[in-house]
């Protein structure tokens, strides 16, 4: 009986945390998670700075989840 050393390959999340920045300018960012096989997110949300509804697009992936 032979013993042997065999790394398995880690499994990716299905998920990762990504920041979202307000595309009015003002600043305003908050972190989300978003599928790993989608696209990149856009939405549009509240921002408090300029108190109206802007587009936020994601700006950078932060970690796996």
């Amino acid at each position: 009986m032979f013993l042997t050393c065999i790394n398995f390959a880690k499994s990716k999340s299905k998920t990762i945390l990504v920041q979202m920045m307000s595309a009015s300018g003002s600043g305003y960012r908050f972190n989300t998670r978003r599928s790993r096989l989608k696209d990149k997110l856009i939405l549009r949300k509240y921002d408090p700075f300029v108190k109206q509804h802007v587009l936020f697009f994601e700006k950078k992936k932060i970690r796996s989840i």
